[in-house]
């Protein structure tokens, strides 16, 4: 922030690591041949921690789209992702991972596992 005639102030939050919520395909979705996976990484410092996926295991970037991130008014960022799969590629995965990263940091992962989440 900058005051009056220029006065910077600097807050420096460290690093805060996100907390990661995955949301499974509904029952529905599946029924018609798509599974679509969201994760919602919120509560994030600073802005440049990223979200990927991994499906079984292996990184996947198609099917994938990443909204901007939001600023909260704690000064912590939230953003959310999506991976689109066909029915079949969710059943056969075995598991699918959100995946928030930042250099220098360990990786915050959830993962959700096909068999478990109900049909």
């Amino acid at each position: 922030w900058t005051f009056g005639g220029g006065t910077k102030l600097i807050v420096d939050l460290g690093v805060v690591r996100p907390t990661l919520s995955v949301l499974p395909p509904s029952r529905e979705e599946l029924q018609q041949g798509s599974a679509t996976l969201v994760c919602l990484s919120s509560g994030g410092f600073p802005s440049t921690w990223s979200v990927g996926w991994k499906v079984g295991g292996s990184s996947s970037s198609s099917g994938v789209s990443h909204s901007v991130e939001v600023l909260g008014r704690d000064g912590h960022y939230s953003r959310s992702s999506t991976l689109s799969l066909s029915a079949e590629q969710w059943r056969k995965a075995g598991s699918v991972s959100c995946e928030a990263s930042l250099s220098g940091q360990s990786p915050v992962t959830q993962t959700l596992n096909p068999d478990h989440c109900s049909e």
